[in-house]
């Protein structure tokens, strides 16, 4: 499970470098196709809410809380999911959550009860958990820290894709196969996915490691692989508690897009249904260029000479500050071109420290617990993203309006840019 690097290989051995890059980018082309995927799975349950609620005679508060189902499981498995990373490798953790959480949506098309659905949502999320970080694992030991960045927005991309072709994909599913053949379709789709990543993947092999992160980070690795510092070390560090505010604080805004966008544009902007189907993609088209220019500054900024850290924490505060400075003024923008703008800046530059949030991880943490770090952070993140639909709902019920609701969404993407921009400061040191 821990794999040593052995440095007695002479360099004529060495794998050249086309040959690597060929191998990892496949790499992530196939882990950019499983994010979409994934997300697909996630978001079937919204696209078929009135039709399956109409079917079983489901309440709103029952749709709402099955609509929640999924995100709290989600976040809480994180935490053992980044240990699991870590101690049995990417390989054997990510092909065991992409035919788990395939066969629990093939599932959900066969239920006849709340209860059922209920339970197969929240082992939806529990079974997605192990996803991103495996991700950061893999980019962690195929790119050197220089290059690590675009590789990692990448597969984060994907949950901005499956965002923004969701409701025409889904909808055209649920419409000509209905509820239950769109889980199943959608269910299916992991499967060919999985085959072809049990075919692709393998752990570089010690001279790979020499050839990607030279001589002197490949030695370190090797050194660092041996102690065994216990998971809950990682929580003695404010590090650690900083990096999960941080992410609790960024990633509340945007589940606030994610999941009441469509009712701001019918409510306060007066959208129609079917013009709010294309106008609530529009952000989320921005999101996806916003993680890839996240990551493109960060690999820059490394190769110029910045501090690691630091050019990890660049895009991470900038983009949140600029986020807040962009989602504020909405509830008092009338016009309905600049509203929309405004709503694609905040949502692009809440974007900007998606993929490079869990770079991050991969240099603050001990090289032995990337994962690990990586899914606290993630866990503190889907925190805020479970709490986003609930506070918003009781904001709106209380005040009638969205206007506090930006007003505290801005806040928070402060809080965030503080937490990380003056908490996050060095790498954490193994703790026995």
């Amino acid at each position: 499970m821990k794999e040593t690097i052995s440095l007695s290989q002479p360099a004529a051995v060495a794998p050249p470098m086309q040959k690597i890059s060929r191998l990892r980018w496949s790499i992530i082309l196939v882990l950019l196709i499983a994010a979409v995927v994934n997300y697909l799975d996630r978001a079937n349950l919204s696209i078929a809410n009135t039709t399956i609620s109409k079917e079983f005679g489901f309440s709103s508060t029952q749709m709402g809380l099955l609509l929640s189902a999924f995100l709290w499981p989600y976040a809480l498995a994180n935490l053992p999911a980044g240990w699991l990373v870590d101690k049995f490798g990417p390989k054997k953790m990510f092909s065991w959550a992409l035919g788990l959480w395939s066969g629990f949506t093939i599932l959900a098309g066969f239920v006849n009860g709340y209860s059922m659905f209920y339970g197969l949502r929240m082992m939806l999320g529990i079974s997605e958990s192990p996803f991103f970080t495996s991700g950061i694992k893999i980019t962690h030991r195929w790119f050197p820290s220089n290059e690590r960045g675009l590789p990692t927005a990448i597969i984060n991309t994907g949950s901005q894709i499956a965002n923004a072709v969701a409701p025409p994909i889904l909808t055209i599913l649920l419409l000509t196969m209905g509820w239950r053949g769109m889980f199943i379709a959608i269910g299916l789709a992991g499967i060919p996915i999985l085959l072809l990543w049990l075919k692709l993947y393998r752990n570089p092999t010690p001279a790979e490691e020499v050839e990607i992160h030279g001589v002197e980070e490949a030695t370190t690795e090797q050194q660092a692989s041996q102690p065994k510092a216990s998971w809950g070390s990682l929580f003695k560090h404010k590090t650690t508690w900083f990096m999960i505010l941080g992410n609790f604080s960024i990633m509340f805004t945007i589940w606030v897009y994610l999941t009441w966008l469509p009712s701001y544009l019918e409510r306060s902007l007066g959208f129609s249904l079917m013009k709010t189907g294309w106008v609530a993609s529009i952000p989320f088209f921005a999101g996806i260029l916003g993680v890839l220019v996240g990551g493109v500054i960060s690999d820059r900024l490394i190769r110029r000479g910045t501090n690691t850290i630091t050019a990890r924490k660049i895009p991470i505060v900038c983009g949140a500050a600029l986020a807040a400075c962009f989602v504020a003024p909405i509830p008092f923008v009338h016009d309905t071109t600049l509203c929309i703008a405004l709503l694609s800046l905040g949502y692009f530059c809440s974007q900007m420290p998606s993929g490079v949030i869990w770079t991050l991880a991969t240099d603050i943490a001990p090289k032995s617990q990337v994962a690990s770090l990586g899914a606290i952070q993630n866990f503190g993140g889907f925190l805020g993203a479970a709490s986003a639909p609930i506070v918003t709902g009781i904001i709106l019920d209380t005040t009638g309006t969205f206007t506090n609701v930006f007003l505290f969404g801005a806040f928070l993407l402060m809080l965030g840019a503080i937490s990380y921009g003056f908490f996050v400061k060095k790498p954490i040191q193994a703790v026995e």
